[in-house]
């Protein structure tokens, strides 16, 4: 069995300031997790604006760790380390949460771990199940998606992901051509709830393609053209009109992700794993349809399927505090040099991936 460790993590790469205590003994355990979220701030803005994003970091941060602290009823002297998101993300943001964790490493003396965010959410099916390598992980987010197979807590190697928006984004740009609330992910799989999917003849994107590469733009571009239609035949739309036309949008995801989530599975199971599995992870993996979706194709594919409590799917730093102790314990330390970095693709080898999220940088 490793040492038990006790690790702070950091967490301040888009538009949730977090701040956790997590141990890991014979299981992990997580002694606290506080994300205080800035929805409120960007709701007037139809989206995350890295400006405003970054100063409430700043101004967040200290706050969040004093609460983890308090409510696992430690303080710095009883840490092993303390683990930061270092990237990928909105700069401003990152800046705020690596200093931060240099300043604590400093006038404590605890070692320092820079974290790839997609690893924290990559590595989370170990924090909460302790699943074996190598497995295959969907990460789908609002600034990512993309298929990896985790050999180790950091090797990764990149089967496919989007060419443009990730899904996390286009259900964004969704809910806001529609008149709803933003995040729109919840919003978008509140209102296709009594749609009708199909209404309307969405495109699958890519899916006469090999490979396990993905395409959401030109979706979100069929259902803005579709409201347009119906705004120009009847002069506006009706409630059901945009139920049907959130039902139709979310079941071509749907479909997209779980084609392509086969298709990785043919590859992944090549690597002949002891315990074959599917994870997925991210703020998408909360969407109840292309959960189910996962759960079938898995079930097919004869291998096991996990996917996190809905609390950490989003962005957290009980994620980052574990992802800092698997880095730790395989030897993994940085110093004051660490930078803050808006891309760092887990799959070095990997040729980059295409566009730019708004909510994030791709990897």
């Amino acid at each position: 069995m490793s040492h038990p460790l006790t690790f702070l993590g950091i967490e301040s790469s888009c538009d949730d300031t977090a701040a956790a205590v997590v141990r890991a003994a014979e299981r992990a355990e997580i002694l606290s997790s506080v994300v205080d979220g800035q929805a409120a701030l960007h709701a007037p803005f139809g989206g995350v604006v890295p400006e405003i994003a970054a100063r409430a970091h700043a101004e967040r941060l200290d706050l969040c760790v004093e609460r983890a602290l308090q409510e696992a009823g430690l303080g710095l002297g009883d840490l092993d380390g303390i683990a930061v998101t270092a990237g990928p993300g909105l700069i401003g943001g990152v800046l705020s949460g690596v200093m931060l964790a240099k300043g604590l490493a400093a006038g404590t003396g605890l070692p320092l771990v820079g974290v790839n965010h997609l690893a924290g959410h990559a590595l989370t099916p170990r924090l909460t199940d302790a699943l074996a390598f190598p497995y295959l992980m969907l990460l789908v987010s609002g600034g990512h998606c993309q298929f990896l197979i985790a050999r180790g807590a950091e090797a990764f190697s990149r089967l496919g992901g989007s060419i443009d928006d990730a899904p996390g984004e286009a259900f964004d740009k969704t809910a806001k051509l529609l008149g709803l609330p933003q995040p729109g992910g919840p919003s978008v799989e509140a209102e296709a709830a009594t749609g009708d999917p199909r209404r309307f003849a969405f495109p699958r994107p890519m899916l006469d393609r090999p490979g396990c590469d993905m395409s959401f733009s030109g979706l979100k571009t069929a259902l803005l053209r579709a409201r347009d239609g119906i705004v120009a035949e009847k002069g506006g739309i009706t409630r059901q009109d945009r139920a049907d036309l959130c039902a139709g949008f979310q079941a071509a995801v749907v479909d997209v992700l779980a084609e392509k989530t086969r298709r990785a599975l043919a590859i992944y199971a090549e690597e002949q794993a002891p315990v074959p599995a599917l994870a997925v992870a991210g703020g998408v993996a909360a969407n109840g349809p292309i959960r189910a979706a996962l759960t079938r194709v898995a079930e097919e594919a004869g291998v096991r399927f996990l996917a996190p409590p809905l609390r950490l799917c989003t962005d957290n730093a009980a994620m980052i505090a574990w992802a800092g102790i698997e880095r730790f314990r395989a030897g993994g330390r940085d110093g004051m040099d660490l930078q803050a970095r808006p891309r760092w693709p887990l799959d070095q080898s990997a040729p980059a991936l295409i566009g730019s999220g708004r909510k994030g940088a791709k990897a």
